[in-house]
């Protein structure tokens, strides 16, 4: 049977190859939307979800935020209502490198979301961080405006 999607990221590897690069970091699929697609929007951050706040709450406009918390499990980066705010600012997905919270939350939302796991504690709220910068995440670069494609497989970026 024929995947109804628009893409899988095996077959886009199979088609555009090394003009791709594959993420080899293990996330696991907590959003309800298991493929998405979208541009590049990042921040980088550390055990501090404010800008993440800050940016879902703008105009998403199909992006996919990938948020660089530096693999930290200390602290969510995500929960309902921060996920909840990029829904009905029209983003596609989120990448956390990091954990996010309130999972049976964000498994209902029409959002993708892929993260490390999860930790029921919240972040500080402060804002430090960057936004729109290039991140590296297991030596692949995310640059603002690249497209990004994740499924099930994995995630593959711009070259």
């Amino acid at each position: 049977m024929t995947d109804p999607r628009p893409f899988t990221t095996a077959d886009l590897y199979d088609e555009r190859g090394e003009q791709l690069m594959s993420c080899p970091r293990q996330f696991l699929d907590l959003g309800g939307a298991a493929a998405f697609t979208g541009p590049v929007r990042t921040v980088r951050c550390f055990q501090d979800n404010g800008l993440v706040k800050a940016v879902l709450g703008s105009p998403g406009e199909g992006a996919v935020l990938v948020v660089d918390g530096h693999g930290s499990m200390g602290t969510a980066l995500l929960g309902d209502m921060i996920a909840e705010s990029a829904v009905r600012n029209g983003w596609a997905g989120v990448i956390v490198n990091g954990p996010v919270r309130d999972r049976v939350a964000l498994a209902g939302l029409p959002l993708g979301v892929k993260a490390l796991g999860s930790n029921p504690r919240k972040s500080a709220k402060d804002g430090v961080g960057d936004q729109d910068v290039p991140v590296v995440i297991e030596g692949v670069t995310f640059r603002p405006g690249r497209t990004v494609w994740a499924d099930e497989d994995g995630i593959l970026v711009e070259g």
